[in-house]
């Protein structure tokens, strides 16, 4: 346990210029008391840890110290080797650097560990796009990615999806671009607009009705330009990043924001015990599994009657077709009046045999 910790001390000092005890404390989970008697072991094993005393003091690797990785037990070592997605970074142009990562910390693995990256790569593989659909590397996205990496501002030209009259058109973003995100198969980039910019919908996962500058989500297959911006914040056209930016959390809220947005009106259903196990496979499963959990309880036929929330009356439809018998919808009427024809003519089809195929 301790001669783990004290691994972790050393490639967390050797990752940064330096660190003061309270920080170390709160990597590693430990009292600062446990920090102080650490570094002294480690320095009497020989490894040049010192410590700045003052205010502003802390501890560091002084003479260019570096360890190399042969603290790393076999499961470590495989689970880096899985932490690549070799598709993604093909996409975003670093598939080069990722190869050459790899080689130099095969490298620098013990001999009995050097097979740990083919050991991963036959025991796990990611398939990141849904099924029946040819994944597409956007044009624009290996420029979009060098942006990310250098914290670059760019001046985006985007395809704005638009519901009224004259359908999409194209606006001009400046942007500070956080964080991309593959979802699905589709590339989305997690970025701020500068406060110059229009309060307008881009798309996203949610519909942007925030403030300018605020942080929104663009699909990238929608950029029809990428270019530094104008006007750079610092040397280079690189901008300040908010450390405080979470881009898993951020996009967590998005995407659970973008399943409740879209789901738009609603339909009562009566289902079976059979329509109940079917639902969450035909409809949204979040919103089925929330719709059956307040549903009251079964009628004497032990059928369940629930508030479904849907996409639109032309979603629900192929969606409930889907459960045949085993659901009737109450409300709307008018879709009722549909799945009710469709059954008329189902039923018609099958009265009669088949006719013989020659």
């Amino acid at each position: 346990m301790r001669a783990a910790r004290l691994i972790r001390m050393v490639l967390l000092l050797q990752s940064r210029p330096a660190m003061t005890a309270a920080e170390l404390a709160e990597e590693l989970d430990v009292s600062e008391r446990t920090v102080t008697r650490d570094a002294q072991a480690l320095s009497e094993a020989g490894i040049p840890v010192y410590a700045d005393r003052g205010r502003a003091g802390g501890y560091r690797l002084v003479g260019g110290y570096r360890t190399r990785l042969t603290g790393l037990a076999r499961g470590e070592a495989e689970a880096l080797f899985l932490s690549g997605v070799p598709g993604a970074l093909r996409d975003m142009g670093l598939e080069d650097a990722a190869s050459a990562a790899r080689l130099k910390v095969s490298a620098a693995l013990l001999p009995s560990l050097q097979g740990a990256s083919r050991t991963a790569a036959q025991r796990f593989h990611l398939d990141a796009p849904g099924w029946f659909r040819e994944p597409e590397t956007p044009r624009l996205l290996p420029a979009v990615a060098d942006a990310v990496w250098a914290d670059r501002r760019i001046t985006a030209r985007y395809r704005r999806r638009a519901d009224g009259p004259g359908g999409d058109r194209e606006v001009s973003r400046t942007l500070e671009p956080y964080g991309l995100v593959l979802k699905a198969g589709v590339w989305y980039l997690c970025a701020r607009a500068l406060p110059d910019q229009a309060p307008e919908s881009d798309a996203g996962p949610t519909p942007d009705t925030g403030s300018p500058g605020a942080f929104r989500v663009y699909r990238i297959d929608r950029f029809s330009e990428v270019t530094p911006a104008p006007q750079p914040a610092l040397e280079d056209g690189r901008f300040v990043r908010d450390e405080a930016f979470d881009l898993p959390g951020f996009w967590a809220g998005q995407a659970a924001g973008f399943a409740r947005a879209i789901l738009r009106a609603t339909v009562v259903v009566r289902l079976t015990a059979e329509g109940v196990r079917l639902l969450p496979h035909a409809a949204d499963p979040v919103a089925a599994r929330e719709a059956l959990a307040h549903a009251p309880d079964p009628d004497t036929q032990e059928r369940v009657t629930v508030t479904l929330p849907v996409e639109s009356e032309d979603v629900a439809y192929a969606q409930l077709l889907a459960l045949g018998p085993e659901a009737e919808v109450l409300t709307p009427t008018p879709l009722r009046a549909r799945l009710s024809e469709a059954a008329e003519r189902t039923a018609a089809q099958y009265r009669t045999p088949p006719a013989q195929h020659h």
